[in-house]
């Protein structure tokens, strides 16, 4: 490396006493015309004496400029430090017209404006900048501004050694060549090493013995004889073959101390490579292609036939072998997962990856709902209400506004700034995003409204929020403009919303769930589903603490025909700012609900008061669609949404639909879950539809449901949690809860199933910790737990952004988002781990059906019983009854009473209230 310098530094002196010879003649031009100069005003001097001079010629490098190359900058001119430049190849040519194209877009940012005219006076087409790694010249990189100098650096001039070794090679080359001629032998001559070979050679001096062995010939190939030996006979029937010395022989060993020495053979070799500079070397290649004829002859040839042949046992066998055995198995990972399912303890840990507040919006407010954006990643929505006492939450919509509320929506690439705004008429309780456009969301309110909104025209913006991110870290410039322009992007843009339901026809009571039917089916008045061929999701089911589930459809954009004497007020009703959508604008305050269910008991009549619900049909997934993947490349106008051409096709045309279930489940603010449906039959009396009174009760919870929500994978089992204790439902069974929990230790306030393991999901408490509930491994406590926040938890959402990276949206009372990443043993499920749940479940269902049928034959047994007994004794009684005097009576009455405390007795000591030595004592006082 020190050579290398070395040469580089004498090639610029080199360079420097070529270019001596025009500097000089330009000085010489320069005190001829003194003279003249002289006579130029004072201004003109001032200008020259202002240029600074950014050459290295104090250093005796005028053609040598030294520059600061930022890492944008290499980036765009591909000269990265340590990877497209490193200290052994630190050259980079530079286009003159790249440069001069970076000057005029980036102007003064540009890290080669200080040297500007020095690039525009250059004569050469390319630039040579080279990576100063050891900052030989004060910066990470210099140019040079001469073609020679240039030259010189990149082919430096050949070494005297380097000429020398190239005129020996030339020497070699023109030697002549002789013919081969064979050694000849010649006599050895003797110089006197054979007595050195002689001395240092070892001898035996010691007389070797000689041994002979002989035998007497007659037993040669005597026969052998074998006898056979009972073993009983020898002690512990084992029989050992001792050996025993031979008196015949009697040898006594001799030692003999002998050295050896070994001395390895020494040899000595150099080599030595010649360094020269890189070149680029590119190579044009095309795939080989074959006539038809070449063809038929290579699939006719007997060599193909002959491998086939050869090679066809081979393949059946290995065929075989993939039908029997699945080769690209990984056993290591079930080895891990047979480890962690054995007692092994895996890493289950909820970790941090996001944290979202705003201390406009969200301060002294408690999140309500979370919504992921089902498109675009990294986008998270989050509603806010005011944090309210039990008793203030009872007129929530007599409560006003003290602030204004809005949606906010979040991104992970800029988590100080929200990225857009919803304006909301009231607090907004519960939201969701359309499944056939997420531009498109839904939302409930305090007051009990119903709220669309139409984000299309800042889909982009959330599209791109990481691109602006960077670029306001790239921006970031002492400018006033660009600070300006910085903090009037950091302001969200905030959209308004398109329409808002009647408040004549709306809940009377805040709006507490709210879920978009799927678009493969929708429903008339009558609660019948009929097939919907634009599959677009244009019906809405919400409920409320009011006692009604309402079911909202959303009406073609031609707007019906009204008498003449309502103009004036259908046009005060459409005349709509500017800046908001017109998506919805014939909805707006006339909006009403297609269905209304109120829910109530059907023998007494006492109403329910829903504050979750849960359908089977609401099993949908968002799909990317094409438009939402074209807007990256191209704008497209907000007209193309499903919505903006949606027309209403004639109902006799549609399909009924059979197999769409019309069941649901409720959570109510007293704990209890209500199945029912929502199918609608005529009066006909009123001939007006009226709901079927078919509901059934169950009282599991001790407070309010707050959440009810359908396994994603098992879509028959619902997880219902509320009041200190949860309970999963199976559709179908109607004898109560499969599973239930004990109570615990804190309240529940939040939970959500898991959306890739059957058996996991989270509850969050009202001390801020998060309850992991595994099924598979343990069904009577949580499996794990971890603490998130320091107040109560409102809200749990999950979110899959790739198979191997999965996110739990987590709120609490204080308004704060937490994002955490969810580990692999919690997000990816174990071998047949949906098979051993759904087994698991449906072992629970038969074991809750066969205690009812044990209770129910018990009761059947019971009362036929006290029928038999009854029956048997109805004439004794009878007549006792009628042969008993007055004082018989008495002493039945005191022989009642002497058995009242016996009776008495036994029943507190069953139920462990009192010992039976207590009571004795107590009787005997």
């Amino acid at each position: 490396m020190a050579e290398k310098s070395e040469k580089m530094s004498e090639n610029l002196i080199s360079s420097k006493t070529s270019l001596k010879g025009p500097k000089t003649s330009a000085k010489r031009q320069k005190g001829e015309n003194k003279a003249t100069e002289s006579s130029k005003g004072k201004q003109t001097q001032l200008g020259k004496n202002d240029e600074v001079d950014l050459s290295m010629a104090g250093m005796g490098h005028p053609e040598i400029f030294p520059l600061v190359l930022t890492t944008k900058t290499q980036e765009i001119f591909n000269c990265r430090v340590d990877e497209d430049v490193t200290e052994e190849n630190c050259f980079k040519l530079i286009k003159k017209e790249d440069i001069i194209q970076d000057l005029k877009t980036r102007a003064a940012i540009s890290d080669f404006y200080p040297v500007k005219k020095v690039v525009l006076e250059y004569p050469g087409e390319e630039l040579l900048v080279v990576f100063d790694a050891k900052f030989q010249y004060g910066q990470n990189f210099y140019f040079v501004a001469s073609e020679e100098a240039k030259e010189n650096l990149l082919k430096p001039p050949e070494t005297a050694e380097e000429k020398e070794e190239k005129e020996e090679e030339n020497r070699e080359e023109t030697l002549e060549v002789h013919p081969y001629k064979p050694p000849v032998h010649k006599p050895w001559v003797s110089l006197g090493s054979e007595k050195e070979v002689e001395e240092e050679s070892v001898k035996d001096t010691v007389t070797k013995i000689k041994y002979m062995i002989s035998r007497v010939r007659r037993k040669f190939g005597a026969p052998i004889k074998f006898t056979d030996k009972n073993a009983s006979h020898v002690k512990d029937s084992y029989v050992e073959c001792t050996p025993y010395q031979d008196k015949t022989f009697s040898i006594k060993m001799l030692e003999k101390d002998v050295g050896v020495q070994m001395v390895p053979k020494v040899r000595e070799a150099s080599t030595q490579t010649k360094w020269t500079y890189p070149k680029n070397a590119a190579t044009q290649y095309f795939p080989r292609q074959l006539s038809n004829e070449e063809k038929e002859e290579s699939l006719s040839s007997e060599k193909l036939k002959e491998f086939l042949t050869s090679v066809r046992l081979r393949m059946e066998i290995a065929l075989q072998q993939n039908e029997i055995m699945d080769a690209f198995f990984d056993d290591w990972k079930a080895l891990a997962e047979d480890e962690s399912s054995s007692g092994g303890k895996p890493d289950v840990y909820l970790k941090a990856h996001r944290s979202f507040t705003d201390l406009r919006y969200l301060k002294d407010r408690s999140i309500s709902c979370i919504c992921w954006h089902p498109t675009i990643y990294g986008i998270i929505a989050v509603s806010a209400r005011q944090r309210l006492s039990y008793e203030e939450q009872v007129n929530l919509s007599d409560k006003s506004l003290l602030q204004q509320s809005v949606i906010l929506f979040w991104s992970f690439f800029d988590p100080i700034h929200p990225q857009l705004m919803l304006e909301c008429p009231e607090d907004i309780y519960c939201f969701q995003f359309s499944p056939s456009d997420p531009n498109i969301i839904a939302g409930g309110c305090i007051n009990g409204q119903v709220v669309l909104w139409d984000i299309s025209q800042h889909e982009e913006k959330l599209q791109n929020a990481k691109t602006v991110a960077d670029g306001i870290e790239i921006t970031a410039v002492n400018t006033p403009s660009l600070l300006q322009a910085q903090q009037s992007s950091t302001e969200p843009p905030l959209v308004k919303y398109c329409a808002v339901s009647s408040i004549q026809y709306s809940h009377k009571k805040p709006v507490t769930d709210i879920h978009w039917l799927p678009g493969y089916f929708e429903d008339n008045q009558m609660g019948a589903t009929f097939e919907n061929r634009t599959e677009t999701c244009v019906q809405l089911v919400t409920c409320s603490p009011d006692c009604s589930i309402l079911f909202w459809d959303i009406p073609a954009t031609k707007l019906p025909e009204q008498p003449s004497s309502e103009e004036v007020t259908e046009k005060e009703i459409f005349d709509m700012p500017a800046d908001v959508p017109d998506t919805f604008k014939h909805l707006d305050l006339c909006w009403k609900p297609l269905i209304k269910i109120n829910l109530c008991e059907s023998d007494t009549n006492t109403e329910y008061c829903p504050v979750r619900i849960s359908l089977r049909e609401l099993q949908y997934h968002y799909k990317t669609s094409e438009k939402v993947e074209s807007l990256s490349t191209l704008e497209i106008p907000a007209k193309e949404s499903p919505y903006a051409e949606m027309s209403t096709p004639s109902s006799k045309k549609l399909r009924v639909l059979e197999n769409i279930s019309i069941d649901f489940f409720v959570g109510t603010e007293d704990g209890e879950i209500v199945y029912s449906d929502w199918k609608m039959e005529v009066n006909g009396d009123s001939a007006k539809p009226v709901r079927q009174k078919q509901t059934q009760k169950y009282i599991i919870h001790t407070d309010a449901i707050n959440t009810l929500q359908r396994s994603p994978v098992c879509k028959d089992i619902v997880l219902s949690i509320g009041g200190r204790n949860f309970a999963i439902w199976k559709e179908g069974v109607t004898n109560g809860a499969i599973l239930q929990s004990s109570c615990s230790a804190g309240r529940y306030t939040a939970g959500q199933w898991s959306l890739t393991r059957s058996g996991v999901f989270f509850i969050g408490r009202d001390d801020g910790n998060i309850d992991i509930w595994d099924l598979l491994k343990k069904t009577h406590e949580p499996s794990h737990f971890q603490n998130i926040s320091e107040s109560m938890i409102t809200f749990i959402s999950p979110w899959t952004a790739s198979p191997k990276q999965h996110f739990l949206g987590v709120s609490d009372d204080l308004g704060v988002l937490r994002v955490l990443e969810i580990c692999q043993t919690l997000s990816h499920p174990s071998r047949n781990e949906h098979a051993n749940i759904l087994d698991y479940f449906e072992k629970e269902a038969k074991y809750l059906k066969y205690c009812e049928e044990e209770f129910q034959e018990y009761q059947e047994f019971q009362a036929k019983t006290e029928l038999r007994w009854s029956w048997k004794h109805r004439g004794r009684k009878h007549m006792t009854t009628l042969q008993k005097t007055k004082e018989e009576m008495e002493e039945q009455e005191s022989a009642d009473n002497t058995v009242f405390p016996d009776l008495k007795k036994q029943i507190l000591t069953d139920l462990g209230l009192v010992k039976g030595q207590e009571m004795l004592s107590s009787s005997d006082a």
